[in-house]
């Protein structure tokens, strides 16, 4: 496919989300990268403009560069869907279930795939007496996240007893419940996927290795002393082992187009852990899943055509139905 047989695309960045800024270098990097190729290609901001906006604009297809919620979650596909505009990315079921860490854990587990032991609190009435259980559940260290932020934000790591109610405090102003988990002591990795269902294929593995391992919002975006070995320094067996994984992490959740599933290795027996799972990764000058490409010989500006030729929807018009 060159550029134009794409038709008029719409870049959809910015919107509502805590990780609005992410989003804005994100889908610049993705407009001129579609640009480029021969792209006819424009910007949409969702947080300034309306849904009647988008569909007024007649894109034939769009590319999701927006993170987080009503981007991410299942809400921004089910309109595109409503509206006919096929889209990149996991549908509606698969965006919102990942975007819930605590249902895409549910759903893996079911599947007997491995992740973090976890307790779930609720945000309003969990009692200090819940809180002080939790480390005797899971021990110490421990995670605590708000299930629904992404970008690692509303995200405590818990060291002591003492450390319970502050940290949970923290994880409670983002969300209805707070997910406590096990803390897994090694690499964390992160594997991007593209494609759907039997050709659904893994991208090189990244490892990160934060300054004291902490890969925080300001570390992912803005600084330069993470370093990122792509692909990653493992075997090749347990690189195999770990792309299977993080592609059938991708087809239990039912996505499709493109995914970046995270890991935790744990460093004294080399099992790996599924974290979580984003159905709209990052594209901007940091990001992972430009660096896998990159190691696989794929271009940025070919990730983001491969990327925009997977643009589908999920629910097909049908054939007979006319308008009155």
């Amino acid at each position: 496919m060159t550029g134009h047989q794409f038709g008029k695309v719409g870049v959809l960045f910015g919107g509502r989300s805590a990780e609005r800024e992410v989003s804005i270098m994100s889908g610049n990097g993705v407009l001129q990268a579609l640009r480029s190729r021969g792209v006819d290609a424009h910007p949409f901001d969702p947080a300034q403009r309306s849904l009647a906006e988008l569909a007024a604009e007649k894109f034939d297809r769009v590319f999701i560069a927006l993170h987080g919620r009503y981007g991410e979650d299942g809400t921004l596909q089910g309109a595109l869907e409503q509206l006919g505009i096929p889209y990149t990315g996991p549908g509606v079921m698969a965006s919102a279930i990942a975007m819930d860490k605590v249902m895409t854990k549910r759903i893996w587990l079911s599947m007997g795939l491995p992740t973090p032991r976890f307790v779930i609190l609720d945000a309003h009435s969990a009692t200090r007496e819940e809180l002080r259980q939790v480390p005797d559940v899971l021990g110490l260290p421990l995670m605590l996240k708000a299930p629904h932020e992404g970008s690692t934000i509303g995200i405590s790591k818990v060291v002591g007893y003492s450390d319970m109610a502050e940290g949970f405090a923290l994880c409670a102003k983002y969300d209805e419940v707070v997910l406590a988990e096990e803390f897994i002591s090694g690499s964390e990795l992160t594997v991007p996927v593209l494609g759907a269902g039997r050709s659904a294929r893994a991208l090189p593995i990244v490892e990160i290795r934060a300054p004291q391992g902490n890969y925080d919002y300001q570390h992912k975006y803005f600084t330069d002393d993470t370093k990122y070995l792509c692909p990653a320094p493992l075997d090749e067996a347990l690189t195999k082992r770990i792309q299977t994984l993080a592609v059938q992490a991708f087809n239990a959740l039912g996505c499709e187009g493109w995914a970046r599933v995270d890991f935790m290795l744990r460093s004294t027996d080399n099992e790996p852990f599924l974290l979580e799972i984003n159905t709209s990764p990052g594209m901007t000058g940091h990001s992972l899943v430009p660096m896998a490409a990159k190691a696989d010989g794929v271009s940025y500006e070919d990730l983001c055509v491969e990327i925009l030729k997977s643009a589908s929807l999920d629910l097909k018009p049908s054939e007979d139905w006319k308008p009155d």
